[in-house]
C-alpha cells in the first residue's frame, strides 16, 4: 500500500469502565470556545499557510498542533477539537496543500504533499513560540504527528529522519494512523516514537481493500513502540475511520457514531491533561480506565 493509493480514505451512550464522574472531572471547567480565528503564515518560497486557531475563553492549559487527514480541512474536525478547546486547550491547525479546499492543491500531487505537511507543522511550531505542545492528527495527519514525536519515516524531506522529531512535542494523539506504508513508514520507523502517545482506532476502521480484521493495522505505531513509554491504544467498538461522517468526511451519510466519538473525546481530553499538562491525577484516571475488552478498550505499554 502506498500513500497515493490511500487518497481520500486515509484522510484520513458508550461509557468507560470506571465512574463517568471520575473520568470526566478533567473536563469540569469546560466552556463553549470562542469562534476560531484565521492566521496566515509564510513558508519557504513564499507559500501561504492558512492556520485555523481555536482559543479557550478562560485559562489556557496548553497547546495542541493538529494535522488534518488527506484531502480534508481543519473545519471538518470541530466535533473533536471544540471539546478540547472547551476544556482549556488552544488548538492550531494548518490547511495542508493536499486539502481539496487548498487553492494550490493541484501543484502537490501524490507524495509532494508529504514534505509540505512537515514544513507546515514545523513552521507553525516556530510561530507559536518556544514552549512545548501536543502533536495531534487524524489518518495522514496522525502520521505527521507521530513523526514529530519521534517516528522515523523512510522519506525524510530536507533532513535526516531523526531530525524530523521536534523536541518541543510533549505527547502525541494519533487518530487512525496508517499501518506500514511502502516507501514511507515501516514498523521499525514507528518504533522510534519517543514520547507518550494515544493511538486510536475502531473495529470498523478497515483500510480500503483489506479484510474485516485489518483495522488492527492502525495500531502499528503502538505495537512497534518500546514498552514503558506511556503509550496507549484506544479501540472503540462500532467506530470507523470517520466516526460515521462526524470528522474528516462530513459528506458521508452515516449513521453517525456519536457515542464512539464522545468516548474518544473523553479519553483524549484526559490524556491531554495527563501528558500535555503533566497532571498526575489525570494520569491515574487513565490507569483506572484500562480495559482489554468491552466497547471502549484502552491498553497501555
Amino acid at each position: 500500500m502506498n500513500l497515493p493509493a490511500l487518497s481520500r480514505r486515509h484522510c484520513l451512550a458508550l461509557a468507560l469502565p470506571l465512574p463517568a464522574a471520575t473520568l470526566l472531572s478533567a473536563c469540569a471547567t469546560a466552556s463553549a470556545p470562542a469562534a476560531p480565528a484565521l492566521v496566515e503564515l509564510q513558508a519557504a518560497g513564499g507559500r501561504a499557510v492558512a492556520v485555523t486557531v481555536w482559543r479557550p475563553r478562560g485559562a489556557v492549559r496548553g497547546r495542541v498542533l493538529f494535522s488534518h487527514g488527506a484531502a480534508s480541512a481543519p473545519a471538518k474536525y470541530t466535533a473533536l477539537i471544540e471539546p478540547w478547546v472547551g476544556a482549556g486547550w488552544e488548538v492550531w491547525a494548518p490547511l495542508h496543500v493536499d486539502s481539496t479546499e487548498h487553492p494550490q492543491t493541484a501543484r502537490y500531487p501524490g507524495m509532494a504533499s508529504w514534505a509540505a505537511r512537515l514544513e507546515d507543522m514545523r513552521l507553525l511550531a516556530d510561530h507559536v513560540g518556544p514552549g512545548t505542545y501536543v502533536a495531534a492528527g487524524h489518518s495522514y495527519g496522525a502520521l505527521v504527528a507521530l513523526v514529530l514525536g519521534g517516528a522515523t519515516p523512510l522519506q525524510a524531506p530536507a533532513a535526516g529522519g531523526a531530525g524530523l522529531r521536534d523536541p518541543r512535542v510533549r505527547a502525541v494523539i494519533a487518530f487512525s494512523p496508517p499501518g506500514p506504508l511502502r516507501g514511507l513508514i515501516d514498523g521499525a520507523g514507528y518504533a522510534g516514537l519517543a514520547v507518550p502517545a494515544l493511538i486510536e482506532t475502531g473495529d470498523l476502521d478497515v483500510p480500503p481493500g483489506a479484510g474485516p480484521g485489518d483495522w488492527v493495522t492502525h495500531l502499528a505505531a503502538y505495537d512497534a513502540a518500546a514498552p514503558g513509554g506511556e503509550r496507549y491504544a484506544l479501540v472503540l467498538a462500532g467506530a470507523n475511520h470517520y466516526f460515521g461522517g462526524l470528522i474528516c468526511r462530513l459528506d458521508l451519510p452515516g449513521p453517525r457514531q456519536d457515542a464512539a466519538l464522545a468516548a474518544a473525546v473523553r479519553v483524549s481530553t484526559v490524556f491531554l491533561q495527563a501528558f500535555g499538562a503533566g497532571d498526575a491525577a489525570a494520569r491515574a484516571r487513565l490507569g483506572q480506565a484500562l480495559a482489554a475488552d468491552g466497547p471502549v478498550r484502552l491498553q497501555r505499554k
